[in-house]
């Protein structure tokens, strides 16, 4: 899976920009400097937010900040409708505009600082959500804005909401390096069923595995070693909701070598041992 840098259009004329958008089985993990509010019409797969790897369906609600990596991967679809989501763009600037200094916005300025770790809300308004987000797909003007402020008002009040992703270091993830990092990516995808080796990735940047692992951490904010971790999960996670492989089989190909630390670190990532996982697609 690549990871890409993404710069989100907005049209001048606009403060945010709001779409229903297709979802892929072959997304791509990307960032961007806005806000994105994501919110799956139908389709279920994988969602990756940050270090967080999870499964979505229909009704999923996720609040992002700026620069947090993230994809929605299609696994499955739903009937004869197109996997598909509403996607809010809106400016990571947002915040410090003289508007949301006003004293009945602070509830929304709060809850945008918080989303930098990706937020996910479990309502029982989804409903209510649904048709202002699919009005503000077509709407213009003033109405556009007010029906950002509406979805504002709805999202301050969910009390049941998660944090997805531990916290990352957004300065890092855009630097000058990230040619370096994605070279790092590459290897790891091409390799991750052989098996990983330090000096090989090491190799890929001409450095020292020392000076490669404090690198790495530095521009990324996992260890080389947690990264490959979740890349592992991922694929078995995949492997899982998409084949009747048994369990033994996908453990090798998602290159674990033990089952025993294989149902460890998959239980830790998901929340679910994999054959718990596996019957949430079955």
């Amino acid at each position: 899976m690549e990871f890409v840098c993404e710069k989100i259009f907005v049209p001048s004329n606009h403060s945010f920009i709001s779409r229903k958008l297709p979802l892929s089985s072959n997304a791509r993990i990307h960032s961007h400097k806005n806000y994105e509010l994501n919110y799956i019409t139908s389709g279920v797969g994988r969602r990756i937010v940050g270090d967080n790897i999870s499964g979505f369906e229909k009704g999923d609600l996720v609040l992002m900040g700026p620069d947090l990596p993230h994809c929605w991967e299609v696994l499955d679809t739903e009937g004869d409708e197109i996997p598909a989501s509403i996607v809010t763009h809106f400016s990571e600037n947002i915040i410090d505009s003289d508007f949301f200094k006003m004293p009945e916005l602070e509830k929304v300025v709060a809850l945008l600082k918080q989303a930098n770790r990706g937020i996910r809300f479990k309502s029982e308004n989804d409903t209510k959500i649904r048709e202002i987000l699919t009005d503000m797909a077509c709407s213009k003007g003033l109405e556009y804005y007010i029906g950002l402020l509406k979805i504002f008002n709805l999202l301050i009040k969910i009390e049941d909401t998660v944090r997805l992703s531990n916290p990352i270091n957004r300065s890092s993830v855009f630097s000058k390096n990230i040619d370096k990092v994605n070279k790092v990516y590459e290897y790891v995808f091409q390799n991750i069923h052989e098996g990983i080796r330090l000096d090989e990735a090491a190799d890929v940047l001409n450095m020292a595995p020392s000076s490669f692992c404090r690198f790495f951490k530095k521009k990324t904010g996992n260890t080389f070693m947690e990264y490959v971790k979740n890349v592992r999960v991922g694929i078995a996670a995949k492997l899982l909701a998409e084949t009747d492989k048994q369990i033994t089989q996908i453990c090798f190909e998602s290159g674990y070598n033990n089952l025993a630390n294989f149902n460890h670190y998959f239980k830790a990532n998901m929340g679910k041992t994999p054959s718990e996982y596996r019957k949430n697609f079955q």
